[in-house]
């Protein structure tokens, strides 16, 4: 085949055939009986090689190399191409972290991308003091730095810096909610924790609820500050689930709290004493003590006379703890 043709059927241009052949790397061999040079099966193939070698990332001269050295260990070469390829995935995957963050802004104009990429960069810088004072710094009035003070929070792991950032998304109200309610299904365990912070910190109806949303999930910190947050609520639904984390001694204050919060209205208190009863029957010493001392929280005769009981119970550290809520009951 003439150049033309193999540039036409291969999609290599002509120019860089001819580059090939300059440099040596695919010559044609044959000739035309016009004493045109033309390519024969071997320099297509050869060709085909190039091209293959030059897809997986390597350069002109690597090809060269690959293909002149019979004895070439190609295994050096291909750690270097995996090196080469990570770094430039992860450019890529930073461009487009950024790029998500100035589309998520939803700029009406240059200068508001100019503005969003400043903030990105200020919220990136090493100094974590930095970072928190330029948190600390907003005025809580630009919605649109919302989507890249989230993101900045959710990545932070300076606890001081998150927790300025925390305040000033905490600042612009609700906005924020969808991008941490995502971030609780992300396979960074760390994502997750701060993006359970921040909606706690939030603490609106909305915000609560898309944490409350999490209750079944997979991971125990994030199923239980969403367990929490249904019972702030008022989610009677919890009631088990509240004894529960009570019982696994997590997070068995705030529970034990969420607890006499639903017990405020009369008609849950009765169901709460029996769950923690059904908990009492079960749990090892430790737990039974815990239930013991969160019936303080709760209200009205099933309680008292749970607490009563409790007094004589065969475990002395239930009986201590009992008769010291039913002290301060009275």
């Amino acid at each position: 085949m003439l150049i033309g043709e193999v540039s036409e059927q291969s999609g290599i241009s002509a120019r860089m055939l001819r580059h090939y052949d300059k440099i040596g790397l695919v010559s044609p061999t044959g000739r035309t009986h016009g004493g045109y040079r033309q390519y024969s099966e071997q320099d297509v193939q050869r060709l085909f090689h190039v091209e293959c070698l030059r897809s997986l990332g390597l350069n002109l001269q690597e090809v060269a190399k690959a293909l002149g050295d019979l004895a070439f260990d190609p295994a050096p070469l291909v750690e270097q191409m995996i090196t080469r390829t990570r770094t430039r995935v992860a450019e890529e995957e930073e461009l487009l972290r950024r790029l998500n963050q100035v589309h998520r802004s939803s700029p009406a104009a240059w200068s508001d991308v100019l503005r969003t990429i400043g903030l990105v960069r200020g919220l990136e810088v090493d100094d974590p003091s930095a970072r928190q004072r330029l948190a600390l710094a907003l005025t809580g009035e630009g919605q649109a730095d919302v989507p890249s003070l989230t993101e900045a929070a959710l990545s932070e792991l300076d606890p001081n810096a998150a927790g300025a950032l925390y305040w000033a998304i905490a600042r612009n109200g609700d906005k924020a909610i969808p991008i941490l309610a995502e971030a609780l299904s992300s396979p960074d365990a760390g994502r997750r924790g701060r993006a359970v912070e921040a909606l706690e910190k939030i603490n609106s109806p909305r915000a609560l609820a898309a944490l409350g949303d999490a209750f079944q999930h997979s991971d125990p910190l994030v199923s239980g500050r969403a367990v929490l947050a249904r019972g702030t609520r008022g989610d009677t639904d919890v009631i088990p689930d509240l004894v529960a984390l009570i019982i696994d001694g997590r997070y068995d204050i705030e529970a034990a709290d969420a607890l006499g919060v639903l017990a405020a209205e009369d008609s849950c208190a009765d169901g709460i004493v029996r769950a923690i009863v059904a908990g009492l029957s079960e749990a090892p010493v430790a737990a039974r003590q815990r239930l013991t001392a969160t019936l303080a929280e709760i209200p009205g005769s099933a309680a008292e006379a749970t607490l009563t009981a409790l007094v004589n119970d065969s475990d002395r550290g239930v009986a201590l703890t009992a008769t010291s809520v039913v002290r301060a009951r009275r």
